[in-house]
């Protein structure tokens, strides 16, 4: 369904994650099977899901591809909710390094690949975490999200306040993290202006 066509009134959802995937909807336990189908249908009725992409084949020629993917849609803006809160950074920017060559592996066919079998194994340590409750707001062709929890939540309010913290972090540490942050930058001016 196009978003235009899509109801006038938004749909709301709440995924339940384990290890990174999606075993319940609204409280309802699902298969990854089940899931999919229901995502399908729930997030295609609200006009979500269509790519329309020029993409780089295997065999080096670029071919223009539409699709319709609801489901998958809704499930990767769910996941990265979830993993926003349980991911550490360096973690989450480290898989998102690694996800291209992932899809690549699997696009081009390399499923049994044991490069692909190495990445499966990193992944899955990532997402052992990656547990709790993503609310989403579907609505004429846009996944919202609006709510996310976690038993296994990084996200530390006392810590990430600017307000009273309990002593978790002291603004005057910024100044040397500054300072250290930055030598490699002051290094490379000082030798860039002495033509070095």
């Amino acid at each position: 369904m196009s978003p235009e066509a899509a109801p006038n009134e938004a749909t709301f959802l709440e995924l339940e994650y384990e290890c990174g995937d999606i075993v319940a909807i609204d409280g309802q336990r699902m298969s990854p099977a089940e899931v999919l189908q229901t995502l399908n249908q729930v997030a295609g009725a609200n006009g979500i899901g269509r790519l329309d992409i020029v993409e780089n084949r295997y065999v080096g020629m670029k071919s223009r591809g539409a699709y319709e993917t609801p489901g998958g849609t809704v499930m990767l803006r769910a996941h990265r909710a979830i993993e926003s809160l349980t991911l550490d950074r360096e973690v989450a920017h480290l898989k998102d390094e690694l996800m291209p060559k992932y899809a690549s592996l699997i696009y081009n066919g390399f499923w049994w690949s044991p490069e692909r079998e190495m990445l499966q194994v990193a992944i899955d340590h990532t997402q052992q975490q990656v547990n709790g409750d993503v609310r989403v707001k579907l609505f004429k062709g846009n996944v919202e999200i609006v709510g996310r929890r976690s038993s296994h939540s990084l996200f530390d309010e006392k810590i990430a306040t600017f307000e009273e913290d309990d002593g978790a972090y002291n603004q005057a540490d910024a100044e040397g993290f500054i300072k250290l942050n930055a030598l490699r930058l002051r290094t490379l001016a000082s030798k860039r202006a002495k033509g070095t």
